[in-house]
């Protein structure tokens, strides 16, 4: 049966893009590059703020010039990195249940972690069991690396985990830790997209999510009855 559910954040959980681009744009302009339309910036997000940034400066801009439009970024973002945020429409409702219904939660995701613990205790103040974000030394997704990390913290295996997440970064991140996983559609992703990349079960809404839990707990239960 599942036991865990681990979320990603930014498309999954929180609708994140226009600070994202606002911080970037920030950014784009302390060095004088062009700013960037919402559109391109959705496009550049789910390979981390590193990639986001190299993404969104001018191509063959010098390494050292990014690293300091990265810290502009950085620095930006962690004043403003609630401002327009919010959840997805009945998300924040989605977890409570996961969490009375006894299920552990988590997120992992490739945003800077000390955002990730920020916005994850904004809005979901003492719903996660454990969050973990981009850190230095550690693989970011699609590395399985922080979601294994999750399994060993929680006491949980493999087979008892379910990922969710919106991207193609996200499906790989499932397969590379060997764990189920549903794509959400209402994230930075197109649903005919996710379905290129591999997805295999897609969800319109956070009320799909515990339906397709309570299916398959049921099927596991009457499997090995």
């Amino acid at each position: 049966m599942y036991k865990l559910v681990i979320f990603d954040l930014d498309g999954t959980i929180l609708d994140t893009l226009e600070d994202l681009a606002d911080s970037a744009n920030y950014a784009l302009r302390m060095h004088h590059f062009p700013e960037r339309t919402i559109e391109e910036i959705r496009s550049f997000v789910g390979n981390g703020i590193g990639k986001l940034i190299e993404r969104a400066v001018p191509d063959s801009t010098d390494f050292v010039v990014v690293e300091k439009v990265l810290a502009n970024f950085k620095v930006h973002y962690a004043q403003h990195c609630a401002d327009k945020t919010r959840p997805y429409h009945g998300i924040p409702e989605l977890i409570e249940k996961l969490k009375n219904q006894g299920y552990k939660t988590a997120v992992v995701s490739n945003k800077a972690d000390f955002a990730v613990r920020q916005l994850c205790e904004d809005y979901f103040s003492g719903l996660f069991d454990f969050v973990v974000g981009e850190r230095e030394g550690i693989r970011r997704k699609p590395a399985p690396d922080s979601v294994l990390e999750v399994l060993e913290r929680l006491h949980v295996e493999k087979k008892n985990a379910l990922y969710i997440g919106d991207s193609e970064v996200d499906i790989q991140t499932a397969d590379h830790a060997g764990v189920d996983q549903i794509s959400v559609e209402w994230g930075f992703r197109e649903r005919e997209y996710l379905l290129s990349k591999g997805a295999k079960k897609i969800v319109g809404s956070p009320e799909e999510i515990l339906s397709i839990l309570d299916e398959g707990n049921s099927r596991k239960v009457h499997k090995n009855c």
